[in-house]
C-alpha cells in the first residue's frame, strides 16, 4: 500500500489550479487529490455517525 501511495504521489506532481468558492490557487495534482480525499472521507464519516445514532434512537424507542 505504501509503495502503490509513493508511485501515486510521484506520477501526479504537476501543478493544479483550483478554485474553492473565494479561495484560488495552485498546487500539485496529488496533493489536491489527498485532500479531496479526506474532505469525502469525513463527510461520508459523519453523514453515516448521524445516521447510525439515529438508528440507535428509533431502536431503543422500540424496544421501550
Amino acid at each position: 500500500m505504501l509503495v502503490a501511495f509513493i508511485v501515486f504521489i510521484l506520477q501526479n506532481t504537476r501543478d493544479a489550479q483550483v478554485s474553492f468558492f473565494w479561495l484560488h490557487g495552485t498546487l500539485p495534482l496529488a496533493v489536491g487529490l489527498l485532500i479531496a480525499m479526506a474532505a469525502g472521507m469525513t463527510v461520508t464519516l459523519m453523514i453515516g455517525t448521524a445516521r447510525i445514532s439515529q438508528l440507535h434512537r428509533l431502536a431503543r424507542r422500540h424496544r421501550d
